[in-house]
């Protein structure tokens, strides 16, 4: 096991795929590398709207430039801490938040990957990734761990703003998916564990994100978020998990985000002020819960 501070490591872009591309081709890729990269894939003024009204809950700690983008305008804070259980149950309570992942652009990429009947996790994430807080970002891991989820389940991230390489990017581990799960070993940050990684595995991907960029990523693909060493830039990005319908699910991802820790964060509270009933508990009877 080699640890990543302690080697020098090489970036590379992402390879760019096109959701026109042959199917074939892009379930072949996504087995061979572990991931899928979708410059642009999402409509921008989709990705804004939603990027707007997760910014309103989170006023006065983050604001906007006149441009629109997110930027600290208190003190940094991190996943867990006090400011960020404040504001993370006003994000969980948005529809447009937990809706996002059902619209047609969205469906249409995940398809790609699980197929035409496939379901999408009902527990959605919020990321909010502040300057400052060096050490506190997502360490190396795996979904298949974190999420108990066989091969079956994979990743969806979207970049609601443009994200350059100050403000902690989502990069991956190229192929690193198949040799399965790996041990894991407490580290400092997000989810408080890092899988191992080997010494010969010194090359990322990642690029600069563009808003509406998605990344779709297989449960066991190594990935991790890079440190925000802006001045005073915000990372915010939105993600899910998915699989063919059918697939075993373990019973928890079927909570809200954090709702295990944050009192009073569950789904009733969720959908309260939700105008559709469309998405609310689509997820009761799964068939094949663990």
């Amino acid at each position: 096991m080699a640890q990543l501070e302690a080697r020098a490591l090489v970036r590379r872009p992402y390879t760019i795929s096109d959701p026109l591309e042959p199917l074939d081709a892009l379930r072949e890729r996504f087995q061979a590398l572990g991931y899928l990269y979708f410059p642009q894939a999402v409509d921008a003024g989709l990705c804004r709207s939603l990027l707007d009204t997760i910014l309103d809950q989170l006023y006065p700690h983050i604001t906007r430039t006149p441009a629109g983008a997110p930027v600290l305008a208190r003190e940094p804070f991190f996943e867990t801490d006090a400011v960020w259980d404040e504001v993370y149950p006003k994000i969980q309570r948005l529809e447009a938040f937990h809706t996002f992942f059902h619209r047609p652009e969205l469906a249409r990429l995940m398809t790609l990957v699980a197929g035409e009947d496939h379901f999408v996790y009902p527990m959605k994430m919020a990321r909010i990734a502040t300057p400052r807080k060096i050490g506190y970002e997502t360490p190396p891991h795996q979904d298949a761990y974190s999420h108990h989820a066989g091969p079956s389940m994979a990743g969806i991230w979207v970049a609601l703003h443009d994200v350059d390489d100050s403000m902690g990017r989502v990069t991956v581990l190229p192929r690193s998916h198949l040799g399965g799960v790996r041990p894991v070993f407490k580290a400092e940050g997000v989810g408080g564990v890092q899988c191992e990684i080997h010494a010969h595995e010194t090359e990322w991907h990642v690029s600069d994100y563009r808003c509406g960029d998605v990344l779709i990523f297989h449960s066991a693909t190594v990935h991790r978020a890079e440190p925000n060493i802006a001045a005073d830039k915000v990372r915010i990005s939105v993600d899910t998990r998915f699989c063919d319908f059918g697939a075993p699910v373990f019973s928890t991802n079927l909570e809200p985000h954090h709702g295990w820790r944050i009192p009073g964060l569950d789904w009733d509270s969720i959908y309260r002020g939700w105008q559709s009933r469309e998405y609310q508990y689509y997820w009761q009877g799964y068939p094949n819960l663990f």
